[in-house]
């Protein structure tokens, strides 16, 4: 089964993931992985951080060549921050506990929470780990395993679609979002709605406050049967949603036309099921965003996440002093005023991730080569049955 860890603080030398259960012989194009890293920290509304790192993957282990292994593949991502954090951060040597001390706990953050938990009272050992900058581990992961899956043409995309009350209400085909979202500053396809939401940016900013959003991930050329319908967590909407709920400052997760769901009568809601001999077995609509009892139904995926504000503001909340309980304005790290374009490539490489996993639980093989005539075959016995890629 395909699966990883991430370890690494956000100023501790690097970022390490291992992703285990990848097929042999798969060429890797560092070049495009190094490139969604890239896109990880663009983004109008970024802080002073992304002037610092320039992410590159620097792979320790499980590829040969350019070619994987079989064996689990070590990523290995510096932090170009550390050099002015080593008294603080040096996992080996004597350290500075007291000049970053943070115990002036902040609103919004794992800080208070995590301190309690781990009987910490320095929230410095909590937010170094809890840090969106891990992220860029999971986007190294899942640039991985799009390589994987772009030998079976599976394409993935992500764009903004609402930057606080600015809502791009257009609906667009794949095609065109992937011509267009790496052109934009905030990742939205539609120019004269990217202004409006610079402007709201801008004047978040000049507030010292900050602003959250939505992105949508889009996934095409998928075959039906990803998921299973006997199990809970087989359910591939179930554990698509458990991963994004599992990134930083994601709140909320819906599929296709998802809150509509509840408001609108079944007939619409379904997806009316139609045939013809030239386009196989297809559905009229595509409302519930591709996935159907818990599996894929060949058709584009269609997942929206919801992004709270970024909880470190220039204008600090009220808090609390983990150690004396007395009121204080919680601390100010490093902050964005809007991370919503970075998010959506965030989400996009989760999602490429499970996907991948799934891929390769239902089609099976240990070899690229397996993986392929598996593939060719589940595809022959679809179309029998009347369904056409």
């Amino acid at each position: 089964m395909l699966r990883y860890l991430t370890s690494g603080e956000s100023h501790g030398q690097s970022l390490i993931s291992i992703i285990d259960g990848l097929p042999s012989n798969v060429e890797l194009n560092f070049d495009e992985i190094n490139a969604e890293l890239k896109k990880r920290q663009c983004g109008y509304g970024r802080g002073g951080r992304m002037k610092i790192e320039s992410d590159k993957v620097n792979i320790l282990g499980g590829v040969r060549g350019k070619k994987t292994l079989g064996g689990p593949v070590s990523i290995e991502v510096k932090n170009k921050d550390y050099q002015n954090w080593t008294e603080y951060m040096a996992p080996m040597d004597e350290v500075d506990f007291e000049t970053r001390k943070v115990d002036n706990v902040r609103p919004g953050h794992a800080d208070l929470v995590g301190c309690l938990k781990y009987d910490f009272t320095d929230a410095r050992n909590v937010l170094e780990r809890s840090s969106a900058r891990e992220t860029a581990s999971r986007v190294a992961v899942g640039a991985i395993c799009k390589q994987v899956l772009k030998n079976f043409d599976i394409d993935f995309v992500s764009h903004v679609i609402q930057i606080g009350n600015v809502k791009d209400e257009n609906v667009y085909d794949f095609d065109y979002i992937k011509n267009n979202v790496d052109k934009s500053e905030v990742r939205c396809a539609n120019k004269e709605i990217e202004a409006k939401m610079i402007a709201q940016i801008d004047k978040i900013k000049s507030e010292r406050d900050t602003i959250g959003g939505v992105v949508e991930v889009r996934v095409k050329n998928l075959i039906p049967g990803l998921g299973s319908y006997t199990q809970f967590d087989r359910k591939i909407d179930g554990v698509l949603a458990m991963h994004l709920m599992g990134t930083q400052a994601i709140k909320g997760v819906e599929f296709g036309i998802g809150f509509d769901v509840a408001r609108l009568p079944g007939s619409k809601v379904m997806d009316e099921i139609i045939y013809n001999e030239k386009d196989g077995i297809k559905r009229a609509t595509n409302r519930l965003g591709g996935i159907e009892g818990g599996m894929t139904t060949g058709d584009e995926i269609v997942i929206r996440c919801a992004m709270k504000p970024i909880p470190t503001l220039y204008k600090p909340l009220n808090s609390i002093n983990i150690n004396t309980l007395e009121k204080y304005e919680a601390t100010v790290e490093r902050s964005d005023t809007c991370a919503v374009p970075a998010c959506s490539v965030v989400c996009e490489n989760v999602v490429a991730f499970v996907i991948c996993q799934f891929f390769l639980e239902t089609i099976g093989g240990s070899s690229l080569e397996d993986v392929k005539r598996n593939y060719n075959s589940y595809v022959q016995r679809l179309g029998e049955r009347g369904w056409k890629k």
